[in-house]
């Protein structure tokens, strides 16, 4: 059975007059939380999509990029997405649900505003609103400010570009401390280990461009300190 399959079934079982966040209280166990993953970028990203004033063909685009969505798929995409722009619950409901839903895995939420980033960028300019939009809703997620930042460096281009952000490090960090952090994230970013926390497959190809940046971030930082770079 697909997701899409389930996301309609979860959709289904709402009652009349019911609104999406309550979506994401019937989902909390595993595996359901894949399609409350799943769910909660599109829901996101529709509540996103209103802070800059339309939805551009770009952002749509992002959307089946993210989660590799076949064209049989779309419809059940575009509820979820419909769904969300016109429930009243402002996207405030719908970032704390979510936050609560994955307190004990952290880096769901990270990987979850990750999807975030890459929508709003997909048409190539990063509207203040929109970020405004992330800002709130990583403090909901409870992210601290060097994680907002290197993710914001990693996805837009007149942001920090600094290696150090990309890792999550300061800038007095030895070569050692940057090695720990560059193989932590490796790891953490690893297909199998996102698998294992329920990351759904559609979302894993996200990973693939985060994990060029971090080894980049590297390479960088070790360069420079053998004067390779």
């Amino acid at each position: 059975m697909s997701i899409w399959t389930r996301i309609s079934e979860a959709l289904s079982a709402l009652t009349a007059g019911e609104g999406l966040s309550a979506v994401f209280d019937r989902l909390r166990s595993p595996p359901e939380r894949s399609v409350a993953f799943t769910i909660a970028v599109i829901a996101l990203g529709a509540k996103m999509a209103k802070a800059d004033g339309l939805v551009t063909r770009d952002e749509v685009t992002a959307f089946r990029e993210v989660f590799q969505i076949a064209e049989g798929d779309q419809e059940g995409a575009a509820r979820v997405f419909n769904l969300a722009r016109q429930d009243v619950a402002g996207f405030e409901e719908y970032a704390r649900r979510i936050a609560n839903m994955f307190d004990d895995q952290p880096q769901m939420l990270h990987d979850l505003m990750e999807g975030l980033f890459h929508i709003a960028m997909a048409d190539g300019t990063y509207h203040p609103n929109e970020n405004a939009f992330l800002e709130d809703v990583a403090a909901i997620f409870r992210m601290d400010e060097e994680e907002f930042a290197s993710l914001k460096a990693r996805f837009v281009p007149d942001s920090s570009p600094l290696p150090r952000t990309v890792l999550g490090i300061g800038p007095n960090a030895t070569l050692e401390e940057a090695r720990k952090a560059w193989r932590r994230l490796v790891r953490e970013n690893h297909p199998d280990a996102l698998v294992a926390r329920g990351l759904p497959e559609e979302a894993i190809k996200m990973a693939e461009k985060r994990m060029i940046d971090i080894n980049r971030a590297w390479e960088t930082i070790s360069g420079k300190h053998t004067g390779t770079a």
